[in-house]
């Protein structure tokens, strides 16, 4: 249950602020208060308290210069795999599969890898499928960890915090996030239009 509520608090926070964000910010807190204590726990509340000092339009900037204009602070899980290329369209397939075995719909428009909506996979009661899918790609979250880090962005608690749910790194997981940042995702310029894709 923990780790349900982690991840449907991650979801929230990794959503594009709005006022919407704001009014469930009492609720975030008290939720998160209420968690056992922890790394992830004291990763949200860092984050949230960072939310409640900051306004909103501010918020908003923050969240648009970070996941919209930082190409290595994609929220996309596959990205860092695959870049924009025809293999990444099959992983796409995968997150889709996943989602429906879980008999959960992400919202029209929005990728199913988007790491927001593959938390609340994990919150609707697709733990199973949401824990396998953060696994597979967790070369690709620690390398956009280790951007926003670098970038000394408040999101990389929030990051931290689905990390904190998962089993520690691999040595492998761990190269594999090396290279990743050091090379950065494939180029291949292809369209990705059957998938959906937009804003969250």
């Amino acid at each position: 249950m923990n780790e349900r509520a982690i991840h449907m608090t991650a979801s929230v926070l990794l959503s594009y602020p709005d006022e919407r964000l704001v009014d469930a910010l009492p609720l975030l807190t008290m939720t998160v208060d209420s968690m056992p204590p922890g790394e992830a726990v004291t990763r949200l509340r860092a984050f949230l308290g960072h939310l409640a000092a900051t306004p909103l339009p501010r918020l908003a900037e923050q969240y648009v210069g970070t996941f919209d204009l930082e190409r290595r602070c994609c929220p996309y899980l596959t990205y860092y795999t695959y870049g924009d290329t025809r293999r990444r369209g099959m992983a796409l397939l995968r997150f889709k599969h996943a989602f429906r075995e879980a008999g959960f719909e992400p919202a029209d428009g929005e990728l199913p890898d988007h790491l927001a909506v593959v938390c609340e996979l994990s919150a609707r009661g697709g733990l199973v499928q949401a824990r396998r899918l953060l696994r597979e790609h967790r070369p690709g979250l620690e390398t956009l960890h280790q951007a926003l880090r670098a970038k000394g962005s408040p999101y990389a608690d929030v990051v931290a915090a689905v990390l904190a749910t998962l089993p520690p790194a691999t040595s492998r997981e761990r190269d594999l996030a090396s290279r990743l940042a050091q090379e950065g995702p494939p180029a291949e310029a292809v369209g990705l239009e059957p998938y959906g894709g937009g804003p969250r």
